[in-house]
């Protein structure tokens, strides 16, 4: 067994000198200050102590150094993992119950235990059965509700519902209660921070500010926030005017922990880690992918299974809550300079010296203050006008993307995933239990074939080829057997029958008996069947089958051999030399 396989850190720590090492210490400076407030928010939205998002930025990210494959990915507390994890556990036990932050510990180490049994298995493809609509769907609802959860803190009232209605009837029914100073400060935050992600780059530029340097201030600026309006509360005795701050918050690193090993609990959690593990892979793979892309490296989905997975058994371990790899932070790390993982270790040597020494300073921290930065994080995820773009192009991805989101909505995000796999698997079933396929004649002079409905082709009254463009399975297998036979039946004259095979990537049993019963009923017609183009894969299973000992015809190398084999010459003559309909506006269509 090659160790650099399961130890990625192999891989680039022999090489690691002066350089990435100065690039990498730069970058985690910068995503610790980003980190920081970003750590204590989610960790509020989870229902958890504020220094439970700080734990599960320590630990996890020096493990997954060790054990993930990009070179850029900040792991982390994330918002919509986050919201996920405080609707199951919020089934379980009252926020802010000891057995509330035990049910969290154990769901992070559930997730931890499928995200590796996963990687070591090499199940990473089993991502892709969450569609990419799927998944903008829930995430954009998911959006939506964290931003509508975070106004209780804003307003400064009571409110509940881990659902878009729950929660907007439980605010519209505190609105007489809002606290002033706490409002005043959660739509100053709002408002400083919206003007700063909009303008400040920009003007700064035009202050001479270099590019780098500006977009990180700009990124920066959630820490200000932090410091102006905790200095304030602090200095105007604003907490004792009904301002809820974060209070006092224990110095010192993560303590060691011991998830909670009740099989009920177990039970209990077992869904809700399973999509929490699916929907943190599939977001840390996909802001991994595209930022190895930009440096043309590559990440293995894998391997990152493992990273993933021996992150949340840490965070388990160590106070945390379940993480993942984070969109914004992940794309800060990049563009401070991030070379090595090893900006993800160095980032958790911030956050434990924040940890060890910062944690007074933020007791007069308001919680709106909080909760506008995490408004402001989420509502870029929100991207409603995909909608109308999914609709333009598949009204049945359409259908999904927004059954998602109402559901989601209208009833938590546990239903909305739930509801958002099936539809995706239940869509993928029903186009490929319906394969499409094409009757398709020879481009006069050449070898090449085409459909007969979009082009000007050769064809033979006794000869069919039938180009089959999907594989062959249980699901669709029928439908292939009775469009074979109604194409025998509309033309009298048929005495071959060939299907050409080029799309055909598999063949299951089900699949080879529809063929051998196609085989048989086309012999009892008097037509011949022939194959062509059958892919080496697929005819290395066929060879010792019952088809190819009973084929009444022949397997042939190419759709051309097939025609120019079985084509009557004294018949072609008597045909036009375009004997089947043309339609221009699609013509270049295969």
């Amino acid at each position: 067994m090659n160790p650099k396989r399961y130890l990625p850190i192999l891989q680039w720590l022999p090489g690691y000198g002066r350089e990435p090492l100065t690039r990498d210490l730069l970058a985690a400076v910068i995503v610790t200050i980003m980190l920081i407030p970003q750590s204590l928010a989610y960790a509020m939205l989870a229902g958890l102590p504020p220094e439970t998002g700080l734990y599960a930025s320590i630990v996890p990210l020096v493990v997954y150094a060790l054990f993930g494959t990009s070179r850029t990915l900040a792991v982390g507390p994330v918002a919509v993992v986050s919201l996920m994890t405080a609707a199951a556990v919020g089934q379980i036990a009252p926020q802010g119950s000891p057995e509330y932050l035990g049910a969290a510990l154990v769901l992070a180490l559930m997730s931890g235990l499928m995200l590796t049994v996963m990687g070591v298995a090499r199940l990473g493809f089993l991502a892709n059965f969450l569609s990419h609509p799927v998944i903008s769907g829930f995430i954009t609802a998911s959006g939506l509700i964290i931003a509508a959860s975070q106004l209780k803190h804003v307003l400064g009232v009571e409110a509940s519902g881990h659902h878009l209605v729950a929660l907007l009837a439980s605010l519209a029914g505190s609105l007489a209660e809002v606290n002033a100073p706490t409002l005043a400060i959660g739509l100053g935050v709002l408002a400083f921070l919206l003007i700063a992600r909009r303008w400040l780059t920009p003007t700064l530029r035009r202050l001479g500010v270099p590019a780098r340097p500006a977009e990180m201030l700009t990124k920066a600026a959630p820490i200000l926030a932090v410091a102006v309006t905790t200095l304030a509360t602090w200095g105007m005795g604003l907490d004792a005017n009904g301002v809820a701050v974060v209070g006092s918050v224990p110095a010192g690193l993560p303590p060691l922990t011991l998830p909670g090993f009740d099989s009920g609990l177990w039970r209990q959690l077992f869904v809700a880690a399973l999509l929490i593990s699916i929907v943190g892979f599939v977001e840390s793979v996909s802001v991994g992918q595209t930022l190895a892309a930009k440096r043309r490296q590559r990440i293995d989905p894998n391997q990152e299974l493992i990273g993933l997975g021996t992150s949340n058994i840490a965070a388990s371990f160590t106070g945390g809550m379940p993480v993942t790899g984070g969109f914004a932070r992940s794309v800060v790390n990049f563009d401070a300079g991030a070379e090595t993982p090893a900006a993800g270790a160095f980032t958790a040597l911030g956050i434990g010296l924040a940890a060890l020494l910062l944690t007074p300073l933020i007791a007069y921290l308001p919680i709106a203050t909080l909760a506008a930065t995490i408004i402001v994080a989420v509502l870029s995820l929100v991207d409603l006008p995909a909608i109308k773009r999914t609709w333009d192009y598949s009204r049945s991805d359409a259908a999904a993307m927004l059954a998602t989101i109402l559901v989601t909505m209208g009833h938590g995000v546990e239903s909305g995933i739930t509801v958002g796999v099936g539809l995706s698997l239940a869509l993928h079933l029903y186009r490929t239990s319906r394969p499409h396929s094409a009757v398709v004649g020879r481009v006069p002079g050449t070898e090449h074939f085409r459909n007969v409905q979009r082009h000007e082709v050769e064809t033979d009254e006794h000869l069919s080829i039938l180009r089959v463009d999907e594989g062959l399975y249980f699901a669709n297998a029928r439908y292939l057997e009775d469009t074979v036979m109604e194409l025998a039946a509309r033309q009298p004259g048929l005495a071959h029958i060939v299907l050409a095979c080029q799309a055909v990537n598999v063949i299951d049993a089900s699949a080879l008996e529809s063929l051998e019963a196609i085989n048989a009923r086309l012999k009892d017609a008097d037509v011949t069947l022939h194959l062509a183009e059958v892919k080496g894969p697929v005819m290395d299973r066929l060879h010792n089958t019952a088809l190819c000992r009973e084929l009444t015809g022949q397997v042939f190398l190419s759709t051309f051999d097939a025609w120019r084999a079985l084509h009557d010459e004294r018949d072609a003559t008597q045909l036009p030399s375009a004997s089947t309909s043309r339609s221009t506006a699609r013509q270049a269509a295969p």
